[in-house]
């Protein structure tokens, strides 16, 4: 065996193998290599997206719990005021039906009181007339008396 001969059949097939495998095996391992590297991109890229996706959901619900608070806020105020205007308008309703059980008392007590003074009248001319009567020691006419009496509580 000739060395020199080794050499160049080794040079030879290592050539060959060299050929080869640029012809048949780098090619997919590149493309395998690319398509890694595309899909690392890839997914690299999606992180980064969903990363800013997810900070505007944060500024999203920071924004809808702010908004939900303003409204919540303004809702307890109108939900105040209304609870003011009801008391409001409960004691108004009370003061007014208050006015009217007064002036339905005083309406009673003037009615009261126009009766007792028929009455007192009717009983004072009873009475006027029984001191007339014994005073007099004579009957007086019922009617004429109780026109005269009429006649001046007219003019009083």
């Amino acid at each position: 065996m000739n060395l020199n001969a080794t050499l160049i059949g080794q040079m030879v097939a290592f050539v060959i193998f060299i050929y080869l495998t640029h012809r048949f095996v780098w090619p997919p391992i590149v493309a395998a290599m690319a398509e890694r590297t595309k899909r690392i991109a890839d997914g690299l890229q999606a992180a980064d997206k969903a990363e800013k996706d997810l900070e505007l959901a944060k500024q999203k619900v920071v924004e809808q719990l702010t908004s939900a608070k303003k409204e919540a806020a303004a809702i307890i105020d109108q939900a105040n005021k209304r609870a003011i205007e009801i008391v409001e308008e409960a004691k108004e309703k009370a003061r007014v039906e208050a006015d009217r059980v007064k002036a339905s008392a005083q309406a009673e007590i003037d009615q009261a009181t126009a009766r007792a003074r028929e009455e007192l009248r009717a009983k004072v001319v009873t009475l006027a007339l029984a001191g007339a009567e014994k005073i007099l020691e004579s009957s007086i006419d019922q009617n004429a008396h109780n026109e005269l009496v009429n006649k001046l509580a007219a003019q009083l």
